[in-house]
C-alpha cells in the first residue's frame, strides 16, 4: 500500500490594505474679522490592495491502493481580494522541493515519482498520475464570481510553466474585503499496481497579479541537453531561437536575440529566469564570450531574454538627464568586473518609430544605447523633419522599402563615392538584402556555434526564421550624419539619425575621441584606464552591458563577415573617402582609430553627452 502526500499550496500575498486619515491643524487667534477663515482638511486615501489567501490547506492527504483511482484529496478555498478596477488573474505552477515547474511527487525515501496527469488510466495503466481540479465558487450572497481558464474546471495536468487558471475581468463590481472572489482545488491521483510503496510529496503554489491583463509570473523551461537553450522569457514575445551546441568547459560565443517586445529594450541573456529579484542572477551580453559551465553537457544551459520597459522618450530630455546624470533616479556606472546588473540598464522609447532600445550609463559614465539602430523610415518623413535631427535639406532620406532600388536621387542611402561622380549599387540578387531590418543567417541548428559568414545570397534563408533581430540596420556613413555635405579630414558631424538630444560617438584616439565619449574613451575606461585592444578588450565590449555585436557590413556587392566582424561608424571624418569607426573581431578591438569607406553599411550606437 502506498501513500500519497500533496502538501498545501504557496500562497504569496501581493500587497495589504492601508487606510491613512490626515487631518490639518486649526490656527486660532484672539481676534478674527469677518474676511478670515480657518480651513480643517481631512484627506482619505485608499490604495490599490490585492491579497490572496488559502483554508483547509493540510487535508492533502490519502492512502491508495494500488491500481485505483482516487479524487477529492482534500480541498483546499483560495480567496481573492482585490480592489483593482482592472480585475486580476490567478496563476498556478508546480513547485516540488521549491523548485518551479516541477510537476511530479516525489518519493521521501526513493527515487521513485509519481507524474503529472488527468489521474486517469485510460492512458497507461501501468503509470501513476495526478492532477488538479479547480471549481469557481458563487457564494456567499452578495457574489463576486471568478472565472476559470485553460479547462482547469476538470481534473488537468499540473502546469510547468506559470499559467492563468482563473481571473476577474476588468470593469467589473470587485467587491469589498469582507467578500472577495472565491476558488476550490482538489486533487485527484491513479496508482499503478507496480507503483513502489512510498510517501510522495508535491507542492502547487498560486500567485496573485493584478490588474488583470498584467503580465504573466516569469517561470523556467526545461533546458535541451549539450546546448545552450535561449528562451523569449515574457508575454507578447516575437521571434525563435534554435539550440546553440555546448559541452562543459567550452569557450563560447553567444548568440544574438532574435526575440522583440514591443514596449521593451533587449538588454541581454540571464542564466535566472526571475533576474529582476534573483541575487545571483548572472547577466551576459547578447554575442558575450563565457565558459559553458559544468553540467551543459548532460542538462543544457537556459539563457532568458532580459527584458526592460520603457521609462519614457529617448526625445524626452528631462527623462534622459534624469537617467543619465547623477541626481535622484539616476542609472548607476556599469563596473568592468562582470558584476554588473539591472541598475545601470533602463529603456527608452524613440518617439519617431516606436522601436524601444536599453540603455545602459557604461564605464565612461555616459548613456549609450546598448541595442543597435533600427530606424527605418520613408522619404517624406524626412521632408517633415522627423526622420533626423538637424538634416541637410539636400538629404533624400531611407529608401521607402528594403527592396526599393537605390538611385542617385538617394544618394545619401546608396553605396556611392563622396563626390558623387560614381554611384555604386549592390547588383544581382544581393539588391534585396541591401540594408535589411533583420541580419539573415541560416545557422540556426543544434550544432550553431555562431552565424557563418555568408559568400553567397543562398546563405540567406527567409523561411527558417533565421533573423537576427537585435543587429539592427546598416547605414551608409552619410545616411548615419543625415546630411551629404563634402568633409575634410578631421571634421566631425554634429547631425545623425540618432534622436534629438543623442549622438554618433566621436572617433579619433586622442583630441575628440579621448575625451567627448568617443568609441576609444569607452573602451578605455572598460579597461580600467588602459589602452587595451587585444581579445580582452574585444570579451569586454561586448560583455553586459556593453552589448557590442558582431554584425558584419555590407560593402559594395555583398554582405561580409556576419558573425566575426562588428563595425560602428563614428562621426568624425577620416579623409574624403573615409570616416572613423569602431572595428570589433574576436582577436580585438580597434575603438575609432581607423578609417573606413563612407558608402560601406555598417551599424550605429547613438550615445549622449550630459
Amino acid at each position: 500500500m502506498s501513500k500519497v502526500s500533496i502538501n498545501k499550496p504557496m500562497i504569496m500575498t501581493i500587497s495589504l490594505v492601508s487606510l491613512t486619515v490626515l487631518t490639518g491643524m486649526i490656527l486660532s487667534s484672539s481676534y478674527v474679522s469677518a474676511d478670515d477663515s480657518i480651513v480643517d482638511q481631512v484627506t482619505i486615501n485608499v490604495p490599490e490592495s490585492c491579497s490572496m489567501t488559502g483554508t483547509g490547506m493540510n487535508s492533502h492527504t490519502a492512502e491508495i491502493t494500488n491500481g485505483t483511482y482516487t479524487a477529492d484529496i482534500g480541498t483546499t478555498t483560495l480567496k481573492a481580494y482585490c480592489n483593482d478596477s482592472n480585475g486580476f488573474s490567478i496563476y498556478t505552477i508546480g513547485y516540488t522541493n521549491d523548485t518551479y515547474g516541477t510537476t511530479t511527487l516525489i518519493g521521501q525515501s526513493t527515487s521513485n515519482t509519481i507524474v503529472t496527469g488527468t489521474a486517469t488510466s485510460a492512458g497507461n495503466p501501468d503509470t501513476s498520475n495526478w492532477a488538479m481540479k479547480l471549481t469557481a465558487v458563487s457564494s456567499p450572497t452578495p457574489t463576486y464570481p471568478i472565472t476559470l481558464d485553460n479547462g482547469y474546471g476538470s481534473y488537468s495536468i499540473v502546469p510547468s510553466t506559470y499559467t492563468k487558471v482563473a481571473h476577474r475581468d476588468s470593469g467589473t463590481d470587485i467587491g469589498t474585503n469582507a467578500e472577495g472572489s472565491t476558488l476550490t482545488t482538489t486533487y485527484a491521483a491513479y496508482i499503478s499496481r507496480t507503483q513502489p510503496a512510498d510517501t510522495y510529496e508535491g507542492k502547487v503554489k498560486y500567485t496573485l497579479v493584478h490588474p488583470q491583463d498584467a503580465d504573466a509570473p516569469l517561470s523556467p523551461q526545461p533546458a535541451t541537453a549539450r546546448c545552450i537553450n535561449y528562451f523569449p522569457n515574457g508575454s507578447n514575445v516575437v521571434g525563435t531561437m534554435g539550440c546553440q551546441s555546448a559541452s562543459d568547459g567550452q569557450t563560447k560565443e553567444l548568440l544574438a536575440s532574435n526575440f522583440s517586445r514591443s514596449g521593451y529594450g533587449f538588454a541581454g541573456w540571464s542564466d535566472a529566469f526571475d533576474y529582476a529579484t534573483n541575487q545571483n542572477a548572472h547577466f551576459y551580453g547578447p554575442q558575450e564570450t563565457i565558459t559553458v559551465p559544468t553540467g551543459t553537457t548532460a542538462n543544457g544551459l537556459s539563457l532568458y531574454a532580459v527584458w526592460v520597459p520603457s521609462a519614457g522618450s529617448l526625445q524626452d530630455s528631462t527623462k534622459v538627464a534624469q537617467l543619465c546624470g547623477t541626481g535622484s533616479g539616476s542609472l548607476t556606472t556599469a563596473p568592468t568586473d562582470g558584476t554588473a546588473n539591472l541598475s545601470s540598464v533602463s529603456a527608452l522609447t524613440d518617439s519617431r518609430d516606436n522601436n524601444t532600445y536599453a540603455i545602459a550609463k557604461l564605464a565612461d559614465g555616459k548613456c549609450w544605447m546598448i541595442e543597435n539602430l533600427r530606424l527605418e523610415s520613408t522619404n517624406s518623413d524626412n521632408s517633415t523633419g522627423v526622420l533626423a535631427q538637424g538634416y541637410n535639406s539636400s538629404f533624400a532620406g531611407l529608401a521607402t522599402t528594403e527592396s526599393d532600388n537605390f538611385t542617385y536621387s538617394t544618394t545619401a542611402n546608396s553605396l556611392y563615392s563622396i563626390d558623387g561622380s560614381t554611384v555604386k549599387t549592390i547588383s544581382g540578387n544581393y539588391q534585396a538584402y541591401r540594408f535589411p531590418r533583420y541580419n539573415n543567417w541560416n545557422n540556426q541548428s543544434t550544432s550553431a556555434n555562431r552565424p557563418q559568414n555568408p559568400t553567397s545570397n543562398s546563405a540567406f534563408n527567409n523561411t527558417t526564421n533565421a533573423y537576427m533581430y537585435s543587429y539592427g540596420n546598416y547605414y551608409t556613413w552619410h545616411a548615419a550624419v543625415a546630411d551629404t555635405t563634402h568633409y575634410a579630414s578631421g571634421d566631425y558631424d554634429t547631425t545623425s539619425l540618432c534622436p534629438t538630444g543623442w549622438k554618433l560617438p566621436y572617433g579619433k584616439s586622442s583630441g575628440n575621441g579621448a575625451t567627448a565619449g568617443g568609441f576609444y574613451n569607452l573602451n578605455y575606461k572598460i579597461n580600467n584606464d588602459s589602452d587595451v585592444t587585444n581579445s580582452t578588450a574585444s570579451k569586454k565590449i561586448r560583455a553586459f552591458p556593453n552589448n557590442f555585436l558582431y554584425t558584419g557590413l555590407f560593402d559594395t556587392s555583398s554582405v561580409n563577415n556576419i558573425g566575426f566582424y562588428g563595425y560602428y561608424w563614428s562621426s568624425t571624418v577620416y579623409s574624403d573617402y573615409n570616416s572613423y569607426y569602431l572595428v570589433l573581431t574576436m582577436s580585438g578591438v580597434t575603438p575609432g582609430k581607423n578609417g573606413y569607406n563612407k558608402f560601406y553599411g555598417s551599424s550605429i550606437r547613438c550615445t549622449v553627452d550630459t
